[in-house]
Formats: C-alpha cells, sequence, structure tokens
C-alpha cells in the first residue's frame, strides 16, 4: 500500500510540473515580441503555410527547398496545425484580423508545448542522475525554467527547438544502466546496478527503441545530431559486453532504418520525387561550402560567444560542473559522458567556417544537468540556512536572478522588437484598405472558394534579405510585397564565387544605381499614388535584358533608419513621405539594421494623419517638460525661503532687519514671499484650484 501510494504521490507530482511548464512556456511563447534568426519562418513556417495554403497564398520559398536540402517533416507538422486553426476560424467567422492573429499564435502555441516537454524531460534525465526527488533534479529544472536562452529561443519555431526537445527526451530514454558500473548508480542512491538481463526483462529494451527512434529524428532535422550519438555510441561500446554492444547494433540499425524510410516518403510526398535531404545539406553546406556565403566564425566561437549565450549566469558553474565530470575517477559515469559529448559537438562544429549558437542548442539539457551539482553545492546552505555568515551567496542569487529576468525581458521584448512590429502595422492598414469577406483569398478547401480581392496593396522591403518574417505574418494574400533577395552562388566555380553579390549586397553596394536599374521606371516615373487608390495599376515583378530582377514602386517602403538620409536624397520630389516609425534596437552588429524601422506610403491622407500623431506627441511631450518644471519650481518655492536659501521656521522669524522689526509667531507665512520680482509671480502652492489650472494653461501658451 505505501509503495502504491508513492507511486501514485510522484505520479500526480510529474503531472503538475507537467502542466505548469505547459502553461509557463505558452506565456512565454505569447511574450515574445522580437526577431532572432530567418530561420524561425523561411525553413518552417513558410514551406508549411504553402502545404496549408496552397502555391498562390504567397509564400516565400527560400532556395534550400528548391533544391531539396531540408527535411519535410518539420514544415509538415505547422502545416497541419495551420490547416487546423484555419479550419477553426472558418466555422467560427472571426474577424479578418482576429484571423491573422490565431494563424500568427498557433504554430508558437504548439512549439511552446514542444519546449515545455524539452524541460519536463530535463527535469526527468536529472532524476536518472541525481535522483528523482533530489536537490540537483529541481536545480536543474530551475535552471531551464529561469534560463535566459531558454526564454529567448525555446519557443521559436526553429528545427534547433524540435531537435533540442527529440534529444533530451532520447537522452532519457538511453538505457544508461547498460554501460554504467555500480560505483555510478551510488549517486542515484541505487544499491546495485542492474544486470543487461534484468534490464531486458524490465523494458530495458522498449526504452533503448525509444530512444533510437528520437534520436533519428532528430538526425533527419539536423544532420549534426549525429555527432552526440556517435559520441554517446562509442562510449557504450567501450564499456558493454559484446552481447550487449550486438543488441545496440541490431536496434540502432532497425530503428534508424525505419525512420529514415519514413523520412524518405514524407519528402517524396511534398518534393514529389525521391530524394534524400540530409546528404544534399551535407554536400551544398559542406562540400560546396556554400553556407560560407552567410557568414564566417573565428575557430573560437563556441567558447568566446555560444557557450556564454547559452548559460549566461549559470556559466561559471557550468565550467566547473565539466570539470568535476571529465576529472572524476568514476568511469564512464552518465555526467562523464555528458562532458565527453558537450566537448566533443563544439569540437567538430568548430572545424566549420559558419557557426551559429543554435547549433550547439541541443547540449544546453545536458550542460544544465553538469550544472546543477555546483550550483548546489554552492548556494543551498545559504537557502536551508538562516545563518548571517551566508549572506553574501543570498545576495549573490539575487543578483544572478535578477540579471536573467532583465536579459530575458530585453532580449523578448526589446532587441529587433520593430521586425514584428511593422507586419502588424501593415497588417492594420490592409484592413483599412480592405474588407474582404473572407481572411485568405487561396484555392484550399478549409477556406472556400478562391475569391480574388478587387484591390491589392503592395509593400517593399529596402532591407538586408529575410530582414522580416513573410507570409506567416502578413497573412493576407492580397498584401503584394517584394524584397531584396541573397540566393546563394550555387553552382558557381570559385572564382565566380569569389565576385559574387546578390541583390541585397547589389543594393547596398550602390542604392542609387540599384534603384535607378532595378525599379521599373528608375527614378524619374515614380507612381503619384497608391495602388489601392488607382485599380488600373499594375503590380509585376520584370527582368531586365541581363536577368537581374526588376521591382514595382510599392504603396509602402519599409527599411531601416540607417538609409534613410540616402533614401531622402534620391527619392527628393517624390510623393514618398513617413508614414509610420517603430523602435527596432539601441545596437546592432550588423550595420545595414541599426536604428529604427521607417515606413514611407504614398497615400497623402496617411502621411497627414501620422504628421498630426508626431506633433500631438510632441506637444504632450513639451508638456509633461513643462508640468516637470512647475513641479520643481514648486517644491522649490516650498523647500526655500524668501532669498533663495534653505531656512528654518525660526530663522525666518528672526530674519527681518530690527529697525521695521515687528512681532510675529514662527508659523505665521507672510503673502509677500510668493512676490519675487515685480510682475513675476510663482504658481499657486494649491495646484488643484481652478485659478491655478487656468494659470498653468495661460503659462504654457507663453511657453509654447
Amino acid at each position: 500500500m505505501a509503495t502504491a501510494s508513492s507511486e501514485l504521490s510522484l505520479s500526480s507530482r510529474e503531472a503538475n510540473v507537467l502542466l505548469f511548464l505547459v502553461a509557463f512556456r505558452i506565456l512565454n511563447a505569447l511574450c515574445v515580441r522580437t526577431f532572432f534568426q530567418p530561420d524561425e519562418f523561411f525553413q518552417s513556417l513558410e514551406p508549411a503555410w504553402q502545404v496549408a495554403f496552397g502555391e498562390d497564398s504567397g509564400a516565400w520559398i527560400t532556395w534550400e527547398w528548391k533544391h531539396q536540402l531540408r527535411s519535410s517533416i518539420h514544415p509538415l507538422l505547422f502545416a497541419a496545425i495551420y490547416y487546423v486553426a484555419g479550419s477553426i476560424a472558418w466555422l467560427l467567422r472571426l474577424s479578418p484580423l482576429a484571423v491573422a492573429d490565431l494563424l500568427i499564435a498557433a504554430p508558437k502555441t504548439t512549439q511552446a508545448v514542444i519546449a515545455a516537454i524539452g524541460d519536463y524531460y530535463t527535469w526527468k534525465l536529472a532524476g536518472r542522475v541525481y535522483g528523482s526527488d533530489s536537490h540537483g533534479a529541481w536545480a536543474t529544472l530551475a535552471l531551464t525554467v529561469l534560463s535566459p536562452w531558454q526564454w529567448f529561443c525555446s519557443t521559436r519555431t526553429l528545427s534547433n527547438c524540435l531537435e533540442t526537445t527529440l534529444t533530451v527526451v532520447a537522452l532519457y530514454y538511453w538505457p544508461w544502466e547498460w554501460f554504467l558500473g555500480k560505483e555510478d548508480n551510488d549517486e542515484k542512491n541505487a544499491s546495485q546496478a542492474p544486470s543487461v538481463n534484468e534490464s531486458h526483462k524490465t523494458g530495458g529494451l522498449a526504452s533503448l527503441r525509444k530512444c533510437l527512434l528520437f534520436a533519428a529524428l532528430a538526425c533527419v532535422l539536423r544532420p549534426t545530431n549525429v555527432l552526440i550519438w556517435m559520441c554517446l555510441a562509442s562510449c557504450a561500446l567501450l564499456k558493454a559486453p559484446r552481447s550487449t554492444s550486438w543488441i545496440l547494433l541490431r536496434e540502432a540499425v532497425g530503428c534508424g532504418s525505419a525512420v529514415l524510410g519514413l523520412s524518405i516518403l514524407v519528402d517524396r510526398f511534398y518534393y514529389g520525387t525521391w530524394t534524400f535531404p540530409p546528404l544534399k545539406f551535407l554536400y551544398f553546406n559542406i562540400v560546396q561550402s556554400l553556407a560560407v556565403f552567410y557568414g564566417r566564425n573565428d575557430w573560437h566561437y563556441y567558447l568566446s560567444q555560444g557557450l556564454p549565450l547559452l548559460l549566461t549566469t549559470a556559466l561559471p558553474f557550468t565550467i566547473l560542473g565539466l570539470y568535476r565530470a571529465v576529472v572524476s575517477c568514476e568511469q564512464l559515469s552518465i555526467k562523464r559522458q555528458f562532458a565527453f559529448v558537450c566537448l566533443f559537438m563544439p569540437f567538430v562544429l568548430s572545424l566549420i567556417a559558419h557557426k551559429e549558437v543554435r547549433f550547439i542548442y541541443p547540449l544546453l539539457p545536458a550542460l544544465h544537468v553538469l550544472t546543477s551539482d555546483p550550483l548546489v553545492s554552492f548556494f543551498l546552505p545559504a537557502v536551508s540556512n538562516s545563518s548571517g555568515a551566508y549572506v553574501p551567496r543570498r545576495l549573490i542569487l539575487l543578483f544572478l536572478l535578477l540579471v536573467n529576468i532583465f536579459v530575458a525581458y530585453y532580449t523578448t521584448i526589446s532587441h529587433a522588437s520593430g521586425p514584428l512590429s511593422v507586419l502588424s502595422y501593415l497588417r492594420e492598414r490592409h484592413q483599412v484598405h480592405h474588407e474582404p469577406p473572407h481572411i485568405l483569398q487561396s484555392p484550399s478547401p478549409l477556406l472556400g472558394p478562391n475569391e480574388a480581392a478587387s484591390k491589392n496593396m503592395t509593400v517593399g522591403f529596402l532591407m538586408p534579405c529575410h530582414s522580416t518574417p513573410w507570409r506567416s505574418h502578413l497573412v493576407f494574400p492580397s498584401i503584394h510585397a517584394w524584397a531584396l533577395s541573397c540566393e546563394p552562388p550555387v553552382g558557381f566555380n570559385e572564382s565566380q564565387k569569389a565576385a559574387y553579390l546578390d541583390e541585397a549586397d547589389q543594393f547596398y553596394a550602390d542604392p542609387g544605381n540599384f534603384l535607378r536599374h532595378n525599379m521599373v521606371g528608375g527614378l524619374r516615373h515614380i507612381p503619384r499614388k497608391s495602388s489601392y487608390l488607382s485599380p488600373t495599376r499594375s503590380q509585376s515583378v520584370y527582368r531586365t535584358q541581363h536577368g537581374s530582377l526588376q521591382h514595382e514602386w510599392p504603396d509602402y517602403l519599409v527599411f531601416f533608419a540607417q538609409l534613410e538620409p540616402t533614401l531622402n536624397s534620391l527619392l527628393r520630389g517624390s510623393s514618398y513621405a513617413e508614414c509610420w516609425r517603430t523602435w527596432n534596437t539601441a545596437w546592432h552588429d550588423d550595420w545595414r539594421r541599426r536604428g529604427d524601422i521607417v515606413v514611407w506610403c504614398l497615400d497623402p491622407v496617411e502621411q497627414q494623419s501620422w504628421r498630426n500623431l508626431q506633433r500631438r506627441r510632441a506637444i504632450e511631450k513639451r508638456d509633461r517638460q513643462f508640468d516637470r518644471i512647475i513641479t520643481t519650481i514648486q517644491k522649490q518655492a516650498t523647500a526655500r525661503g524668501l532669498w533663495g536659501r534653505k531656512q528654518s521656521s525660526w530663522r525666518w522669524w528672526w530674519s527681518s532687519p530690527r529697525s521695521s522689526f515687528s512681532w510675529q509667531w514662527p508659523w505665521t507665512k507672510s503673502r509677500k514671499n510668493y512676490r519675487i520680482l515685480p510682475d513675476v509671480h510663482l504658481p499657486s502652492l494649491w495646484p488643484f484650484s481652478k485659478k491655478a489650472k487656468k494659470a498653468s494653461d495661460d503659462e504654457r501658451e507663453l511657453w509654447s
């Protein structure tokens, strides 16, 4: 009975933890309002949008999908989510903006659940290392919940986020007992490690199969994930007897073949031809070195930037945990194997010129497990003991928590928030200009017949390529948009690659020349009216005789503020003028993305509305400054005497000359104190009176 009761209590606690994590990550997902990586949208949501709503829906399909470099499993997951969300919106007949919000929130919520599962299994994995109810397990859960990187990245629709969850689930199901000795199980308070035969009887083989299925799926999504399992398999084969090694190899071949076969069938359905994306991914990025086209990094990137970004304030404890695991006398303990994996994968990826912190993101759960041991050793006495000797440690803990909260807030609310804000603005303007009967005029059966909008709104993005999300946030197919592209030099030789400039590079190299030759009409024939005010105006993309693209001048021109002086010079005398602006970031490592995001438009009504809004804001700002000045003067008038010196009541009593001395109590106020110079009066000390309000209004008019 006691055993059954404890198991029920454990199950109830695990369910509560999982529900808390799901609610926490959904809140997390809905709070993220910043832009991180284009792959969050272009490698998942854009292909999913096209699958769900058809080829005419306006999704941007990048070159990787045209050359079959990516597995279609990830976007097909979100395509199903789009289909369900679109069906619900269609049945409920929601307003267009409401449906747009639903279609934007649905993938976020799905990824939030995936992230919560990753957090849950990180806690469970720590339980296998330290014990299910140990301080180490709970410290690991606290680390993953309070991690700024997790708050910033885990709910984004990147394939790396799904890869991380699949990896930690697979690590939890990895049959560690097969490859550990008795001394390794002592850290879990176990008296003896079970033998391989016992593990088989208690479900060890089923656990291994689950592990291999999840691991194979992670490797299909991101081929670099195989580095983790190469390292763990090598450790296992060194430790396990020959019979166990054969079982491991047999199951790896079986589970891996099953997942690969399923992946090939799914890709055949998506691409319409037989293909093997992992092999093409390695060929294009490694053999042809096309990844270098998107940037080179120093060899020490993962040490100097990658791990600090992943771990932030936990980094010192992680270094200590890695050191303890490596020098431990326990042969191939779980923590030691984690340490080998966390050192091996960054080392191999450092050999590749193009590096990104998200490439080592799947290591974060294992790093948190290693971090929790020194973290508990340092802070547990300070938390559990009220002695004053531990006050410095408590202050350090509070400081680290505040730093984590600040970093998480800044990166998810403020830094690079403009790309999402500007698309919200464009959707709102579209709704003002158009009132279509359906949110999506698409041949998709879930949204009814194809109903072409009578009017279209056009947008042009003069930004570095993929600086904003695309159709997943523009939503409406009647928003015709174009942006500068950055297709890599596929199939070029080395000399051609060296001289190659994509469309975005051509624009920033010489904006004036680009606008003259790549815009229809050049700089001489710019439209005077918006397309939605001139239905006969065509909106198309043309090719010049040299094969480069030509774009129509749009209704809305979007760019970063650093480009504003250039465009002011080039488009002087045109009908374009500022009609909206939003904060983006205080700093950026890319000079092309610095400053606010600015929107120019052709519509004079919107331009005038924006000028009026700016004027009202300026007046309100000036009024606030004036009110602060008045408040400061009132405080000074209260605190100082007639001659501007601080005086007590008794000093004021004796301050008048003896020749004109008259008896006066110290608390008696003199009216002439409020008159300093002729015809200059201080405002009334009672600001709520009608006379004071009228005087304040008169003074505002005087100052204006």
